[in-house]
């Protein structure tokens, strides 16, 4: 992730124009040339190279022939997972409630900002029906249950809401329009070229690429030429990964799920200094810490087959894991952003749980996934600084990620509470200014009661607090992003050392989603926090 200074904001404006204005110009170009000269070639070649000629043809014929109807299929209805039974929405309920520290910030940023008065009791039941029900329409025979959470809602706001239907409107993420934006070709060859340097970064670090089968190529885009001349093959159907063998006989062996972006490129220092760090790493080739990668095609920027279910996605990493480690085999699972959602799936996966050992969470996004910030700053917020912009056009906006997160996340699904890892040994890695994630939210919710121990690794010195803040200030205020910069005397939890125990966070101040990879000290530190796991099972 770019940062906010003028010159990263005027260079990423340049990027997005340039990619996202091609193809327009393309097909206004080649329109052009066909009104005045037909398909006579020659004429339409004269005084201009045949490449550019190639290129306005091809990113027009793509615009037409694979954008266009593509975005169109894409808009198909979610097929949402059965609703929780009434007894385990009553509980998922009474979690979210108690982990609301601003109710009112909390119900108009999950309707866009509205005001309250234009946030009605029917306005309410209806965002209820999609987040607890997994559906849409009228509330049939679910009225009672609904008139309950919403009597729940008044208690919890203090004060009653409006009968009828206001003039707010919810989000709704897998029942609203998906929106994505054109991406022109040349972006895709741009795209294929990182994935030809990762792959070469990661052969020379002594990793395999397992593909799928050779059938499946053209399933796709953009191609793959590597997976023409590797020998190793995936067991999964969809599921590719890389792999560097476990040689270690007293180290747990590493799996690890990429967040949302190019793929593992910018996860090739990270993954080879687990291994190679001065001070850190072994060696001994007979000590090496053993590492499967797994590679979620649908987020990584490519257009491919849709996300994988939950079932069906835990099923083929499952075969991945049998594939190279014994069934009683324990591992250390990491995993980042987006990857972290795969990490909840896995979680609550029994047969793939009880092997799993310690856990170490990157920039997580399954924690309080019921808090509005991730869906809304994801998909919702107006981008105006240079990493927002950067959020919005190559993430937010691409076919694959826009589908995935608006026809296949469901965050019922992909939350996880605290209950969930008791007994487990986690560390949560934090950015203190994460443009996704309320980062201060998570680590109050992590870190905020004595059973839990945190993270001495923080980039923060501890400030004095000043109780002069004034707390009256509107709400609205606070809507547009994760409050990460505000004062509170009991985050003392960023300083607190860290034992290896327990659920423990790791903090840092000055940086932003996904940056710890890209500062080596901090990215050291969690290579420490993963080599102790590893060591210590």
């Amino acid at each position: 992730m770019i940062g906010t200074s003028k010159p990263e904001y005027y260079f990423i404006l340049v990027c997005i124009i340039g990619l996202h204005y091609l193809a327009p110009i393309a097909l206004l170009y080649t329109l052009i040339n066909l009104i005045l000269h037909g398909f006579n070639i020659k004429a339409t070649a004269y005084g201009v190279p045949l490449i550019i000629e190639i290129i306005a043809v091809a990113e027009s014929l793509f615009f037409l022939c694979v954008f266009l109807p593509y975005k169109s299929y894409l808009q198909r209805e979610a097929k949402h997972p059965n609703p929780p039974s009434r007894d385990e929405r009553e509980e998922l309920f009474r979690l979210c409630n108690e982990n609301i520290s601003d109710p009112e910030v909390y119900l108009r940023k999950w309707f866009l900002g509205a005001e309250l008065e234009d946030i009605r009791k029917d306005n309410v039941k209806e965002f209820f029906l999609w987040a607890f029900f997994n559906r849409g329409g009228p509330p049939g025979d679910d009225e009672d249950e609904l008139d309950e959470m919403v009597s729940a809602t008044e208690t919890l706001l203090g004060q009653p809401i409006e009968d009828g239907r206001g003039s707010a409107k919810c989000l709704r993420l897998t029942l609203d329009e998906v929106k994505m934006l054109h991406r022109s070709l040349v972006w895709y060859m741009c795209v294929g070229f990182v994935d030809f340097l990762t792959y070469m970064k990661l052969l020379y670090h002594g990793f395999h690429f397992h593909r799928t089968k050779l059938t499946r190529f053209f399933t796709l885009f953009p191609f793959r030429w590597q997976s023409l001349f590797t020998k190793y093959h995936s067991p999964a159907k969809h599921t590719t990964y890389w792999h560097r063998p476990h040689t270690s006989t007293t180290r747990l062996p590493v799996v690890f799920v990429h967040g949302i972006g190019i793929g593992y490129y910018p996860y090739t220092n990270f993954l080879n200094e687990i291994n190679s760090t001065a001070g850190l790493g072994s060696n001994d080739p007979n000590e090496q810490i053993g590492i499967i990668a797994i590679e979620i095609m649908p987020v990584a920027f490519r257009i491919t087959h849709h996300a994988l279910s939950k079932d069906e996605l835990c099923a083929e990493i499952d075969q991945i894991l049998l594939q190279h480690f014994s069934p009683s085999q324990k591992f250390v699972l990491a995993s980042h952003s987006y990857g972290t959602v795969i990490s909840t799936h896995l979680l609550k996966t029994p047969s793939i749980a009880k092997r799993i050992g310690p856990i170490l969470l990157v920039d997580p996004v399954s924690f309080l996934l019921h808090l509005p910030d991730v869906a809304y700053n994801f998909t919702r917020r107006q981008p105006k600084h240079a990493n927002e912009h950067q959020l919005y056009y190559f993430a937010s906006m691409d076919i694959g990620v826009s589908h995935t997160l608006s026809r296949h996340f469901f965050w019922n699904e992909n939350i996880i509470w605290k209950k969930d890892l008791e007994g487990r040994k986690v560390t949560a890695s934090l950015s203190g200014k994460d443009l996704i994630v309320d980062t201060l939210a998570v680590g109050r919710y992590l870190g905020g009661r004595s059973e839990s121990t945190f993270s001495g690794y923080t980039d923060e010195e501890p400030e004095p607090v000043s109780l002069d803040r004034s707390d009256s200030e509107p709400s609205l205020l606070r809507l547009r992003g994760g409050g990460a910069d505000s004062v509170e005397p009991h985050d003392d939890w960023k300083y607190r050392t860290w034992k290896g125990t327990g659920i423990e966070v790791m903090w840092h101040k000055d940086l932003d989603h996904a940056q710890v990879f890209d500062n080596a000290t901090c990215r050291r530190k969690l290579i420490s926090v993963l080599r102790a796991y590893c060591e210590s099972g």
